[in-house]
């Protein structure tokens, strides 16, 4: 099965039925948690600039909010589905409760290809999204962020139009805004740096040396070309790339910088000065210490596994490694990262913007970098430990284990599970 066949919503499914099995925990828990709580499609027109008015579909689900608001990205992509949208939707509670954050998880998507739009038709679409979904959006209902192909400029936008719909400023409602209107200093590296964080802390923890270590990193857009770069100044060296039009490969090393630059100029790493092409298969199955997916879902198959030579892999993207594969993973003793454990920076740094909306104080980049390494090595080790006091699990399902008991035990103290007996009330949650 190619990962174009697979579908995310199942997966998202499999994946929390296996942690709520090993966890021994109610049957009402699954339940709960199989589907979204609320799904909304909605129909958007967009005046495009020839006159013509062309009408795009988009979506928002919302999973759980047991925890919090729900929290989570919009995405523009030609690909974006309903089922893409739920599977993120829960993807992005756990993460959320992964890392400690007092969230429920929610995911939007319009299916457009933003390349194709001129500024003005983007605006459009931005605003026209959010007029579609304002009813469901708020600080303490549902607050977005950017994802795919969306950036603090359509934050900006959505956030003004939120606004003008409300008859006043709300800044809280969306996160990953520019700094000018509400946006939090280290938001723009956030998913990296969380990343290399939990990175790091992987090699500490398997007693691989940085220093020298060859790095992969598979998307050199916002998260892939800042973990290169945060990697690379931990000493690392950053031997191969690929982006959706090629990739670039010396044994040498390549400056993380430099290529990024390469690419703003030229729109793809393919080609950089010293290199030869590569394609994305070459980079997934080459032989290298730390190999980063920060591309799209079901990259790394049951096909391509096998053939992984990398140690550790970080999943900065969301689901880039199918159920199938990380079995073939597991056993072959590949530490993947859980993209719920190495992506939660970019949400966790969102938490501490809202925080600063809320409070109407800032914090320095320093400090915003100082809460994320403490908050980040934290759940690195809440799940490390589950990981390796269970002997049963790989990581991944160690880090749905640690979250989903978290939210099963909200979930419980809610009333949210049934009239089970009091006694096996905390049993049923916490028995681990």
């Amino acid at each position: 099965m190619s990962g174009k066949e697979l579908n995310s919503f199942q997966i998202a499914q499999q994946q929390i039925k296996t942690a709520v099995d090993k966890l021994g925990l109610s049957p009402a828990v699954y339940e709960l948690l199989k589907e979204p709580l609320k799904v909304l499609t909605v129909s958007i027109p967009v005046e495009m600039e020839d006159g013509s008015v062309k009408v795009f579909t988009g979506y928002r689900a919302q999973h759980n909010h047991a925890q919090g608001p729900l929290k989570g990205g919009i995405r523009f992509h030609p690909d974006v589905t309903l089922d893409e949208v739920k599977a993120l939707s829960m993807w992005m509670t756990f993460k959320c409760a992964v890392a400690g954050l007092p969230y429920g998880g929610g995911k939007g998507g319009v299916a457009v290809n933003p390349k194709e739009l001129t500024p003005k038709e983007l605006e459009r679409l931005s605003r026209g999204y959010i007029q579609a979904v304002a009813p469901i959006l708020g600080a303490e209902k549902d607050i977005p962020a950017p994802d795919v192909y969306t950036n603090p400029q359509v934050m900006a936008w959505m956030m003004d139009e939120f606004s003008k719909l409300k008859g006043h400023n709300e800044f809280g409602v969306i996160t990953g805004k520019p700094l000018s209107v509400g946006g939090s200093a280290g938001r723009n590296e956030a998913t990296a740096r969380g990343c290399m964080i939990t990175v790091r802390e992987a090699a500490k923890a398997i007693g691989l040396n940085l220093k020298g270590a060859t790095v992969a990193v598979q998307g050199y857009g916002n998260a892939g070309s800042i973990v290169a770069r945060l990697l690379h100044e931990l000493g690392c060296k950053i031997i191969a790339v690929v982006d959706s039009v090629g990739g670039a490969y010396s044994s040498a090393g390549m400056d993380p910088v430099a290529l990024a630059d390469f690419k703003a100029k030229t729109g793809t790493v393919k080609g950089y000065p010293g290199t030869r092409n590569i394609s994305n298969t070459d980079l997934l199955t080459m032989e290298c210490d730390i190999l980063v997916p920060a591309a799209l879902e079901n990259q790394i198959t049951a096909e391509i596994a096998p053939r992984v030579k990398a140690k550790i892999v970080g999943e900065a993207a969301n689901g880039p490694t199918t159920p199938e594969a990380d079995v073939i993973l597991h056993q072959r003793g590949v530490l993947v990262i859980p993209d719920i454990l190495a992506s939660a920076g970019g949400v966790t740094v969102s938490y501490f913007e809202w925080v600063q909306n809320n409070m109407g104080y800032y914090w320095s980049e320093a400090e915003v970098n100082e809460k994320l390494e403490r908050e980040m090595v934290k759940a690195f080790q809440a799940v490390y430990n589950m990981y390796k006091s269970r002997k049963d699990v790989d990581m991944r399902v160690a880090a749905y284990m640690v979250a989903i008991r978290r939210v099963a035990e909200a979930m419980q103290v809610r009333g949210w599970l049934g009239h089970t007996p009091k006694e096996n009330k905390q049993k049923d949650v916490l028995s681990a």
